[in-house]
């Protein structure tokens, strides 16, 4: 009778605690995932972000014996996306694949933002990759030393693109333009890389530095070329492309990286199932040839390691946005 009661009991305070809303974590514990999982996108279908969610949602969804949706909410440079999953509950079911961009850049961009991307809970790294300094081939510079020179020389300087104002793309060109001297270079802002590639191609500008997996089509088809690499490899898809340090810049060594996060306060247990689920998906082999295919890395790790790259990054980014008064508005 004593067991019957305290049963009773135990059902009747959890029956309370649900209606409070404050059991959700737990019971997500005990039988998580028991439901299909959303991983929110802060931008619209066929970017590298979405690449990077679809990509890894049937393994994401094979490990964790639950359907995975990919949601797409595109606004404010990824800040929608980012806001979406803040204000979600931490039980595990909605998640946000973010990228270096809306998460350590927008921060310091976007005028009177307020919400702090920095309160996520990091689950692990997707995707990463370096990003290819190129030029175009009318220029005759084969080092950024050179071209730093060759800028000079220019009656009106030159002009660099980039996949929007406040991109990642546009600060990388930013942290060159201050580690060689500062030649007279004025920024040409695009909407995306797509268009700012098609101009760059055309000659329209001289000098552009993005990811590698957006400008792997156009450096295999000699339309551009490749003057150096940020990572701390050579990407062995381009392996005649040096790296920074070997380009005279030993501190122009970073990454565009693609994480995926839960809402702040999401409980332990949830995300160590989540991070095995991921560094189960990113070895099929399958999933890995389709990522190294586009020139980038498949990720995987801690989810410490991609709290402490999300954190370095915003300092970083921050440096660079307040020495060179970058803003989203251009």
């Amino acid at each position: 009778m004593t067991d019957i009661v305290q049963g009773i009991s135990r059902r009747g305070a959890l029956a309370g605690a649900i209606g409070l809303g404050l059991a959700t974590p737990a019971i997500a514990q005990g039988g998580y995932p028991n439901k299909p999982i959303t991983v929110v996108v802060g931008f619209p279908p066929g970017g590298q972000t979405d690449f990077a969610a679809r990509i890894l949602q049937p393994g994401l969804s094979n490990a964790l014996g639950q359907s995975v949706v990919i949601d797409n909410r595109g606004g404010a440079g990824g800040n929608l996306g980012t806001e979406t999953v803040l204000r979600s509950r931490p039980d595990g079911y909605t998640l946000l694949a973010g990228n270096a961009n809306p998460l350590t850049i927008n921060p310091h961009t976007f005028q009177g933002m307020t919400i702090d991307p920095l309160r996520l809970t990091p689950v692990g790294l997707m995707l990463q990759s370096s990003l290819i300094l190129c030029v175009h081939p009318s220029v005759p510079a084969k080092t950024p030393q050179e071209f730093a020179a060759w800028a000079k020389t220019q009656p009106n300087g030159v002009d660099y693109g980039s996949a929007s104002a406040g991109s990642l793309s546009h600060v990388a060109m930013e942290m060159l333009k201050n580690r060689i001297g500062n030649p007279p270079m004025e920024h040409i802002p695009y909407r995306g890389s797509g268009p700012a590639m098609q101009d760059f191609i055309a000659g329209r500008f001289s000098i552009m530095c993005d990811a590698s997996s957006v400008v792997a089509p156009f450096l295999r088809a000699g339309q551009i070329r490749g003057m150096l690499s940020t990572g701390a490899a050579r990407i062995p898809a381009f392996p005649d492309i040096p790296v920074a340090a070997e380009a005279g810049l030993p501190d122009y060594v970073f990454n565009a990286w693609i994480g995926l996060f839960g809402p702040p306060g999401m409980p332990a247990e949830i995300v160590q199932r989540l991070n095995a689920a991921l560094n189960q998906a990113v070895q099929d082999a399958a999933i890995r040839e389709k990522i190294t295919s586009q020139g980038d890395e498949p990720g995987g790790g801690t989810a410490e390691s991609l709290g402490e790259t999300m954190r370095r990054d915003h300092a970083r980014w921050g440096e660079v946005v307040r020495a060179n008064n970058i803003r989203a508005d251009g």
